[in-house]
């Protein structure tokens, strides 16, 4: 008797939990279609920074401004790019063969270590998902990223993700990070400025440009070889 009330139980559990993941797909679907043409006004880690602030009792000042593609230096796009991304241009959502690799390497040193998140993934994550690392959120971004790569052009992935990202507390987007970094607008920022601010992205919170030559140089060398 308590066998199958225990069945039954799990067999809801499961259901509902089956079913808010649907509606969650569909309702991640509907947006992306309207983000086709309509620029986010916010996303969910930006929601979570603000109550993350209100928490823990600190001052959270947003600073946030979409601008189109054709604003920001092709120098960042480039190098955000070269260092998020390497073939952002010719894989659907997921890059399978760095997703292979990360598991060979992984396999090889006994242990989880680097993700292999596209753009498009982190996109996904920065607009509908937070910072937290899981297997659920995980999964949610794999399943939705070749549903993303469908519905939105890569230009249009690429201005998405570059405006909405962190790059320093409080600071989103290409444009704030440029001029709250170097004082100047997004189509402005020069070739060592772009591969600087690429180089905060894995960390926003930490990193600072000024201090990441080292990783900043290896970004402007993958940019050469690709005659960036």
């Amino acid at each position: 008797m308590a066998y199958r009330a225990l069945k039954r139980f799990v067999g809801f559990v499961v259901g509902w939990l089956v079913a808010i993941i649907a509606i969650f797909h569909i309702a991640a679907a509907g947006s992306l279609v309207l983000l086709r043409w309509i620029n986010p006004p916010t996303t969910t880690v930006q929601i979570e920074r603000r109550v993350q602030a209100w928490i823990h009792g600190q001052p959270y000042h947003k600073r946030y401004t979409y601008v189109p593609l054709n604003r920001i230096s092709p120098d960042l796009q480039h190098a955000v790019i070269s260092a998020e991304d390497g073939r952002f241009y010719e894989h659907h959502g997921i890059d399978w063969k760095e997703v292979q690799q990360v598991i060979d390497q992984d396999l090889e040193d006994r242990r989880v270590g680097r993700g292999a998140s596209t753009i498009t993934q982190q996109l996904l994550k920065n607009l509908f998902l937070s910072t937290h690392r899981s297997f659920l959120y995980k999964g949610l971004e794999f399943t939705l990223a070749p549903v993303a790569d469908r519905i939105l052009p890569k230009q249009r992935v690429l201005e998405l993700y570059l405006n909405v990202i962190e790059w320093g507390p409080g600071i989103y987007g290409a444009e704030e990070a440029a001029r709250g970094w170097y004082g100047k607008p997004a189509s402005q920022v020069n070739r060592i400025e772009a591969a600087r601010l690429a180089a905060v992205i894995p960390s926003p919170l930490r990193r600072k440009p000024a201090r990441m030559t080292a990783y900043s140089n290896a970004i402007l060398r993958r940019m050469t070889q690709r005659s960036w």
